[in-house]
């Protein structure tokens, strides 16, 4: 375990007393390190219990990564033996807005989603016209199990306890938390990475990858590129404290 430290000054965001967090960062169809982190969750449980323990999973489980369809299974089984919480990524978005609009195939392979539709057992050519575009959406809305879609539409935008905000991207600096849009809780980058204000609570967020997680006075950034990097980040938050596991 590696403790993730504050800076002296800056006073430490707190959970309720017995409850211990595990935020996940964007897993992007690496079924194999999810699988790894629901193994080191369950050990950390068995060494350490607590009253209350929640999983929170900060989006973009599909795409660019080799087992969308995997990662997938594995949270909706997940939710069945743990308490969860799995928030939507942008590309959780993109993939419902291709099934309900085709044409955005073409996009969504600049995006990373020909890995998803190889999971699926579809075979898109690199470069879909628009006759394949559409005979993709419809391949994929056969081979998709309902209970897929069901928990894609599922999907909370964010979720807050303690003095803890979780989020896939981050927020809007100077709008209220309960006022934010799902675009900028889906989307932003700049405007949020570059804002030293207080955003109301402490924000957990993934989006934009790092190289190990970046601790700041008002967020932390836990997206490790694992699609990519064979990184993929698990943090145990309890008290005021905060180790990468």
């Amino acid at each position: 375990m590696a403790l993730l430290r504050f800076k002296s000054s800056t006073p430490k965001p707190r959970l309720p007393s017995g409850v211990r967090i595990y935020a996940v960062g964007d897993i992007h169809g690496r079924a194999d390190l999810l699988a790894r982190n629901f193994a080191a969750i369950d050990a950390d449980l068995h060494l350490r219990p607590v009253a209350r323990a929640i999983e929170v999973y900060l989006g973009d489980y599909v795409d660019r990564g080799p087992n969308s369809r995997g990662v997938l299974d594995l949270l909706i089984e997940r939710r069945g033996a743990r308490e969860t919480m799995c928030l939507k990524g942008n590309h959780e978005a993109f993939m419902l807005d291709v099934l309900a609009e085709p044409r955005k195939v073409a996009d969504w392979r600049l995006f990373g989603g020909l890995p998803t539709l190889l999971s699926y057992g579809l075979r898109p050519s690199v470069n879909p016209g628009p006759d394949e575009q559409a005979d993709l959406v419809a391949g994929l809305a056969v081979a998709m199990p309902t209970e897929h879609l069901a928990f894609l539409r599922d999907l909370q935008s964010s979720f807050s306890i303690g003095d803890y905000y979780f989020v896939h991207a981050g927020v809007r600096p100077g709008v209220a938390l309960e006022a934010q849009r799902d675009e900028d809780l889906l989307w932003i980058r700049d405007e949020f990475l570059n804002s030293s204000a207080d955003f109301g609570k402490y924000i957990v967020h993934g989006h934009t990858p790092v190289a190990e997680p970046e601790i700041h006075p008002n967020r932390v950034n836990i997206d490790t590129g694992a699609y990519a990097t064979g990184k993929l980040t698990l943090l145990a938050m309890q008290d005021d404290g905060m180790v990468a596991i």
